[in-house]
């Protein structure tokens, strides 16, 4: 999202490219000395441009990648009309990135992120999580959780693999919770997209 919109000016739809998103990838990790999960998208296309799409942000430095299931084009989680590709390819998207890790030698921490919620229901993104969870991913993320109930079914699936949050404020479908709350539910990390950019906003305003 603030990748497209900061260097674009363009909404999260799917414009922007793999390799603008490598390219930032590395000027971000030239820039700072802590780690940075890289955003994948939908890895730009099959099981072959996943593993490429991995292969390229290990290369600008990013300690971890997420990849999401919808079709391409793409665009923001929260917003209606979301659609997913099926479990099958899914699960071999996984599974790529997995190779490509291996592949590298590397230890980039894959984060498999299902939009299944918001497109089908609450049932299929769980069983997709957990299918994530079983072909090696080591963080799952379900974007667009619609309340504190569906957040704990989410962190009740694979016990052991960490889960993300996101607390897209301003507007988000997933309710806003502090950190302590998260990790009482039984988040292990949370992120939020649109902080800093609302900050720099603000402040050229």
């Amino acid at each position: 999202f603030c990748v497209s919109a900061a260097r674009l000016g363009l909404p999260d739809v799917g414009l922007i490219s793999y390799g603008e998103m490598v390219d930032q990838g590395r000027l971000i990790t030239e820039a700072v000395s802590v780690p940075v999960i890289g955003d994948g998208d939908n890895g730009y296309g099959n099981s072959m441009n996943i593993k490429r799409t991995v292969k390229g942000y290990i290369n600008a430095g990013l300690a971890g990648i997420m990849l999401e299931d919808q079709v391409a084009p793409k665009a923001c989680g929260h917003t209606e009309g979301r659609k997913v590709i099926s479990r099958e390819e899914a699960v071999m998207h996984i599974k790529a990135a997995i190779d490509a890790r291996k592949e590298s030698a590397s230890d980039i921490v894959i984060v498999a992120r299902t939009d299944s919620r918001q497109a089908v229901s609450l049932d299929e993104a769980l069983w997709r999580v957990q299918a994530f969870a079983d072909a090696g991913a080591d963080v799952l993320f379900i974007d667009a959780l619609a309340s504190i109930e569906e957040m704990k079914a989410f962190c009740a699936v694979a016990p052991g693999v960490p889960k993300m949050a996101n607390m897209l404020e301003g507007g988000g479908k997933t309710p806003i919770l502090t950190p302590a709350e998260l990790k009482e539910i039984g988040f292990s990390l949370v992120v939020y997209p649109l902080s800093l950019i609302g900050v720099a906003m603000r402040a050229m305003e």
